[in-house]
């Protein structure tokens, strides 16, 4: 019989409700997902203020909660469990969350999981090209995160290759869109003028790819440092900043550097599959490389949609199906948030 996983996020400024159909093949079908973003009330900072991402979430968790079964089409006693975002993330924004979903889950008196944000990141491309085959190499590429994971089973197995030592790589698109005077967030805007830009016109450097270097972690901080001292050698000379090649040359840098040691990493561990997944999973450059290296190299490549990319309520919920389906317990109703989840954790 066919069962109803309710999925609530709020690990960061977007609250999530999804609702998926688990079938009795294992397969799961997206039925709602509805997100309420508050980044519009930290552009004016530069950045996620945590108070500010906690008091949207309240604002907004039961009027997202009521769009997602109006979508669906479903009532709250149809559904059969709940998953929620349990960390990584804000400390504040993820216990107004976990608290939701422990009302609803007491409520309606279903079983409650407390996922993984990060493999939430990986579970939703299920809801778009069906179950991953295992092993499979997951590139998660975030605001706050940025990692290369072998995924062996998306409900129980997850294995860190690598990841960032400093900024993320949304972290840095943040960062240099500022420098060049763009809008928060700034990946969209920066994807944007590359495109009119020359990605070869300025040699950026490409961070952690010596040969003492460890093969599979990331570092952009010394990337959006160098951006930042060019745009002002440029303007202390006088010269007028030209946006679009900048923008272009750190956007080919951070593709490069991505797409090369995912690939890597997949052909040194023997896999076959690539997912890339997260915010700047959407970015058209980073597809663009991928796609091409991932020909070469004979590697399957599967990226979600971009509404799927972002953080939301659908990716939990797939997780959460799939938790279930692997038959794994349920979470003890007194468990709390871990803003420092370890991506190994898939559920609590």
């Amino acid at each position: 019989m066919a069962r109803i996983i309710m999925g609530i996020e709020s690990s960061c400024d977007e609250t999530g409700v999804g609702l998926v159909r688990l079938h009795d093949d294992g397969t799961v079908e997206l039925l709602a997902d509805e997100v309420a973003s508050s980044v519009e009330q930290h552009a004016r900072f530069g950045g996620v203020v945590p108070e500010v991402a906690s008091r949207a979430h309240l604002e907004a968790m039961v009027p997202t909660t009521s769009r997602a079964f109006a979508t669906a089409g479903l009532s709250m006693s149809d559904v059969d469990a709940i998953a929620v975002t349990a960390g990584p993330g804000l400390a504040g924004a993820l216990l107004v969350g976990v608290s939701a979903a422990k009302a609803y889950a007491t409520a309606l008196d279903v079983p409650l999981y407390g996922v993984n944000h990060l493999a939430g990141h990986i579970a939703v491309d299920t809801l778009q090209h069906g179950p991953l085959p295992s092993p499979c190499l997951a590139l998660l590429v975030s605001g706050g995160h940025t990692q290369l994971l072998r995924v062996d089973d998306i409900a129980s197995s997850i294995t860190e290759l690598g990841s960032t030592v400093d900024d993320a790589a949304g972290e840095a698109y943040d960062k240099v869109a500022r420098v060049l005077g763009l809008p928060y967030p700034g990946g969209p805007p920066i994807d944007k003028a590359a495109k009119n830009g020359n990605p070869s016109a300025i040699a950026f450097p490409r961070g952690m790819t010596g040969p003492r270097d460890a093969a599979f972690d990331f570092s952009f901080s010394g990337l959006k440092t160098a951006v930042a001292r060019w745009v002002e050698g440029a303007a202390r000379r006088g010269e007028e900043i030209p946006v679009d090649d900048v923008a272009a040359s750190f956007q080919e840098a951070v593709a490069d550097v991505l797409t090369a040691k995912a690939v890597r990493a997949a052909k040194e561990q023997g896999i076959g599959t690539m997912v890339i997944s997260g915010g700047v999973a959407a970015n058209s450059r980073l597809k663009e490389l991928a796609a091409e290296r991932c020909a070469v190299a004979g590697i399957e490549l599967r990226v979600p949609r971009p509404r799927l990319c972002t953080d939301n309520g659908a990716m939990i919920a797939a997780l959460g199906a799939h938790v279930v389906a692997g038959k794994r317990p349920a979470t003890p109703l007194d468990f709390s948030a871990n803003p420092a989840l370890p991506v190994n954790v898939v559920s609590l």
